[in-house]
């Protein structure tokens, strides 16, 4: 029989995946009257394509809304259950449900946001390196996917200097990212990649 304390760690694990389902961008569009962020633009329902669509409030809040749906699981996480591994499967399933959201017909974003709002549950400071990795690569670069990648590929090695005890969770959602952004990383081969 499933104990108590298993039965609590799943149920926290189920909710963070439904959590990371619900699309901050797709809900902040509607809020905004704006068209759907899947539908335009880099057809991606995240932040910077909410900044195409010349509406930096809208950007600002689906930014809020996808850091809190990845740091939230995590910090709820270490309330109930107060143990790395299922902070860790928290994280990660928040960024699934930002991936494949069950609400809206698994077209989900790149969780890059939701990734770094549960890096900041894990730890802070690991959380501060990550955003430091991204606006160093930005503002070198100017290309939003080029920053995600190379901060996805650094997150594994900051975990592990950083928390070790969340390197497998990190690892896994650097590894979704990565997967996710391999149409970027082609046009950036090829650059054809659009700055911001």
């Amino acid at each position: 029989m499933i104990s108590t304390l298993a039965s609590i760690d799943l149920l926290v694990i189920a909710c963070a995946y439904l959590l990371g389902s619900i699309s901050s961008a797709v809900l902040t569009a509607r809020l905004f009257n704006l068209g759907d962020p899947r539908e335009q633009g880099s057809r991606n329902p995240g932040a910077t394509n909410m900044l195409r669509t010349g509406s930096r409030a809208a950007a600002a809040l689906t930014l809020s809304g996808d850091l809190l749906k990845g740091f939230i699981p995590v910090w709820l996480a270490l309330q109930l259950s107060n143990t790395p591994l299922t902070a860790g499967l928290a994280g990660l399933a928040a960024v699934v449900g930002h991936l494949l959201p069950i609400f809206f017909q698994f077209r989900g974003g790149k969780g890059v946001a939701t990734a770094l709002g549960a890096s900041l549950g894990f730890s802070l400071l690991f959380g501060l390196f990550q955003i430091l990795c991204w606006l160093s690569v930005f503002a070198l670069f100017r290309i939003s996917s080029l920053a995600a990648i190379l901060t996805a590929l650094a997150s594994p090695i900051l975990c592990y200097w950083l928390v070790p005890e969340y390197i497998l969770a990190s690892s896994l959602i650097s590894l979704l990212i990565l997967l996710r952004h391999h149409h970027n990383l082609s046009s950036l081969i090829q650059g054809t990649e659009h700055r911001l």
